[in-house]
């Protein structure tokens, strides 16, 4: 993505927080209300970070059809974290961008930071992110926190074991 692609940037996370709302941390108010030099800004700063990235698939008339960002928790150290992750309805399923994307986060996260863990929070009502996540090798850290726009919900944390090289059994962050 490049520092003048924030109407696409708006479009995709607005889209995405109307066809799942629980998937993210923010809500589509409060999103929808954000004036357009948030969102200038906030692409300049995923364009040209280091160790963040935001990764986006397109369709052949060029309409982003699909969303993923890593980058650090500020608030937990040695962690990169998978967030934003969204792909449109008609192009989920097996040939869709999701893993590609995902994958693309996954080596951005391997090769730009020098963190020990690599994780996401998934809804626990999500189930189909859940599988797609388990898929890919994600598994249950056992951490549970509050989902922040409801804190009687609870989000999963998920781990990626093999994202230094280690083996399954000593991936818990």
């Amino acid at each position: 993505m490049t520092s003048t692609e924030y109407r696409e940037l708006r479009a995709i996370r607005l889209e995405a927080l109307r066809d799942s709302p629980t998937a993210f941390s923010s809500s589509y108010e409060d999103t929808a209300a954000l004036p357009d030099d948030v969102w200038q800004q906030q692409a300049a700063v995923e364009a040209s970070s280091e160790e963040s990235a935001t990764f986006i698939a397109a369709d052949e008339a060029g309409n982003w059809v699909g969303i993923a960002g890593v980058g650090p928790l500020p608030d937990v150290p040695d962690h990169v974290h998978v967030h934003s992750v969204y792909v449109s309805p008609e192009h989920r399923g097996p040939a869709g961008p999701a893993a590609d994307l995902m994958m693309a986060g996954i080596r951005h996260a391997q090769v730009s930071t020098d963190v020990r863990w690599l994780t996401l929070g998934v809804h626990e009502r999500n189930g189909r992110g859940l599988a797609f996540y388990r898929r890919l090798g994600f598994e249950p850290t056992g951490k549970v926190v509050p989902y922040g726009l409801n804190p009687s919900e609870k989000l999963l944390i998920l781990g990626y074991p093999d994202f230094r090289g280690r083996s399954r059994s000593s991936a818990q962050p």
